[in-house]
């Protein structure tokens, strides 16, 4: 029986990547909704393709260009608009599976709601979980949803655990490695680093990846954001887990156990893997992606990350450690901050005094709701703003 899958942000590289296996599978697998932001022309060459009953632009001018398309091409297509819109397509009673894969925390409402309704939600958007884990974490309990990891490393930390996994103490479990390249500024001297440009700092050299995930990627804020994730996705506490530059990319992450070994899920870095692992769970399927070949990967590097050269990743381990609302207000403060670098408002290294400014000017609570969550979300992004005007 097939099941019929809503892709949020399907323009985007998660999004084509997951359209791409399911095109692999249609007997798996048919496309209830696509969506996306802005993007009206590339979504509607998806609706071509993959005939959708619905279709979401977030932006509301955007989806009133994507009825125009679509009308012309006589595709019978639903566009909906708006974050009511997405809430719709990943909450319905038809959608079997959720990839939630829109960038940032405008993805926190539409997959909060698929997690409620009880979805098997495929979560690619860790601003998810760095927001709102606590409140996150128990919807998935209450529902009863199947949460299973997009991002490379807590995808390969999930296949590397016990199908039983009930904590790490349980599975005797001495720590957690996660992976990451450490991306195209690993070497560069720090004193060339305030001169990075937005093109050098989206030029990854192991991954394709959106703009602002590769900017991420370059201040390893992307593993800092992951870092928390995987607190949340593995109930792990941040001493428990440890950060491992990896510049090849072969490692995606690695388990520990008490009696020494280690486990390690490996291949080659495309995203095809993991969202072929989770969407076939716990089945295997085929992907696309080419066998990993272990003669021309002669050797693999593995060194310890500089806070100097890195200190979003200070801060993100220090905000894990602090709990409470500081995971928010850090990953908001580094959207804002992030948009502004790209924008060349800001410079590479304005990025992490940003982020810091705004920490320390938070005082620190526990959210007890996600209307909570978004209130200082609003804040942090409105102080992150100010001071990027201060610059």
């Amino acid at each position: 029986m097939k099941q019929n899958l809503t892709v949020l942000g399907s323009t985007g590289s998660i999004g084509v990547s997951t359209l791409d296996v399911v095109s692999r599978h249609p007997e798996r697998y048919s496309v209830y909704a696509l969506t996306a932001n802005t993007q009206a022309e590339n979504l509607a060459e998806q609706c071509l393709r993959y005939h959708p009953r619905f279709a979401v632009m977030r932006d509301e001018q955007a989806a009133e260009q994507l009825e125009g398309l679509l009308r012309a091409a006589q595709c019978e297509t639903e566009v909906l608009a708006g974050e009511s819109g997405l809430v719709q397509v990943s909450a319905a009673a038809e959608v079997d599976v959720l990839m939630a894969a829109i960038v940032g925390s405008a993805g926190l409402e539409p997959t909060l709601a698929g997690v409620q309704a009880g979805k098997k939600v495929l979560l690619a958007n860790k601003e998810s979980l760095v927001m709102a884990g606590g409140l996150f974490m128990a919807a998935v309990r209450d529902s009863g949803a199947t949460l299973l990891p997009i991002d490379s490393e807590h995808n390969a930390i999930f296949q590397c655990l016990p199908m039983s996994y009930q904590g790490i103490e349980a599975a005797g479990i001495r720590r957690i490695l996660l992976t990451g390249s450490g991306g195209p500024f690993r070497e560069t001297p720090l004193a060339d680093l305030t001169s990075v440009t937005p093109d050098q700092a989206c030029a990854h050299p192991n991954w394709s990846m959106g703009r602002k995930i590769s900017v991420d990627s370059a201040t390893m804020m992307n593993k800092g954001l992951e870092f928390v994730e995987a607190c949340w996705l593995f109930d792990a506490k941040p001493e428990q887990i440890e950060i491992v530059v990896h510049p090849q990319s072969v490692i995606h992450s690695m388990v520990e156990y008490s009696d020494g070994s280690v486990l390690a899920q490996m291949g080659n870095p495309d995203m095809r893997t993991p969202i072929a692992h989770a969407l076939a769970w716990p089945e295997r399927i085929e992907s696309g992606v080419a066998s990993l070949d272990f003669m021309a990967t002669s050797r693999l590097d593995f060194e310890a990350p500089s806070f100097e050269r890195f200190p979003g990743l200070r801060l993100s381990i220090e905000a894990a450690k602090a709990g409470g609302i500081m995971p928010a207000v850090l990953n908001a403060a580094n959207e804002v901050a992030v948009e502004a670098f790209l924008d060349d408002r800001a410079g590479f290294t304005d990025i992490p005094r940003v982020i810091e400014s705004v920490l320390e000017k938070t005082s620190q609570f526990e959210p007890n709701d996600l209307a909570v969550v978004k209130e200082a979300d609003t804040q942090a992004r409105e102080l992150a703003s100010a001071l990027i005007r201060s610059l």
